[in-house]
């Protein structure tokens, strides 16, 4: 847990199990600490984690597992819940997964007796996006290799299910407006849909390919941004449904892209893990180059931290979290 120069990573966590997927609790969940969740290739750890950068009497990083949860196959995907406080009496962890076996589990556990999940199925490929509506988290938007976009119900009831035109890559839910939700799809087309009127509202081109993750800022839902082949691309949505903005920045192939919670013009993005090390970069809209370049060893996931402009990345067996100034 100290300092990690070799690396480049602010702190390092070192975990029980090769870490395919990590993700920041998003939510307001009424405590001090940061929940966060990483999948391994047959468990989901859910822990605390507190920097120094929000308490003084931390140095580093304080970092609790509170709960392990067997899963049983590689962890693919994770989506965290509304719902979850740990303010509450008794404490509500909830959580969703995507897994390997092409299906999606929903847990939910109190941290004590109660530990449950239920699955559910439909989709027929690999599923590369799952996300809760964010003001209730009744319901849960997947989208899946097998070229569709489902909405389900807490129960695992389908409740609407979108034909896309090649595999759906990311999925994302407006913050406010519940009914809007975004489907990237690997052909290099973003579709807004209309979830009253099930059907698609508004449309954006990449016109490049494969486009590998897209992400809705938060900060600025009028700002979309991508990675597709080598680059990454930004749209003004209210301007174009061409990019804005595009830079090269992965020779290997572009991976993830996530906007920071916490300042609309930061981003960062990953590359492919190649021969040895996988590239991960930060990215701010006022400055022409990354302006913070890490590597990884076969890194995966990647999530912004609530509150901080502060990155978390998976690892073999380690969770390594960079800091970036404003």
């Amino acid at each position: 847990m100290k300092q990690d120069a070799t690396r480049n990573a602010a702190y390092t966590v070192d975990c029980e199990d090769y870490v395919h997927v990590v993700e920041f609790n998003p939510f307001e969940s009424g405590d001090s600490g940061n929940l966060i969740a990483y999948g391994g290739n047959n468990f989901v750890f859910v822990g605390t984690c507190t920097f120094q950068e929000e308490e003084a009497d931390v140095e580093g990083i304080q970092y609790k597992t509170l709960r392990t949860f067997h899963h049983g196959v590689r962890v693919d995907g994770i989506a965290w819940s509304p719902e979850t406080r740990l303010d509450s009496l008794p404490p509500v962890i909830k959580f969703c997964t995507s897994a390997a076996d092409m299906k999606i589990r929903l847990f939910t556990s109190d941290l004590q007796d109660k530990n449950e999940y239920k699955v559910l199925e439909g989709h027929s490929d690999f599923i590369n996006g799952l996300v809760f509506d964010p003001r209730e988290g009744q319901e849960i938007a997947s989208v899946s290799d097998d070229h569709t976009c489902r909405i389900w119900n807490l129960e695992g009831i389908q409740t609407a299910h979108f034909v896309l035109h090649s595999p759906g890559m990311s999925v994302c839910w407006h913050p406010e407006e519940t009914f809007k939700l975004m489907v990237a799809e690997k052909n290099g087309t973003i579709r807004f849909y209309d979830l009253l009127a099930q059907q698609a509202i508004l449309s954006l081109e990449s016109e490049q390919m494969p486009l590998m993750s897209a992400h809705w800022c938060l900060k600025n839902t009028f700002k979309v941004g991508a990675v597709a082949g080598n680059d990454w691309l930004i749209w003004d949505i209210t301007r174009s449904s061409y990019p804005q903005d595009k830079r090269p920045v992965h020779m290997d192939r572009a991976c993830l892209f996530r906007w920071s919670t916490v300042n609309e013009n930061l981003f960062a993005t990953t590359g492919y893990p190649g021969k040895m090390m996988s590239q991960f970069q930060i990215h701010h809209l006022g400055h022409p180059q990354p302006i913070l370049i890490g590597s990884v060893a076969v890194g995966s996931g990647l999530s912004w931290h609530r509150t901080l402009p502060l990155c978390a990345i998976g690892s073999d067996h380690k969770l390594l979290f960079w800091v970036t100034e404003m």
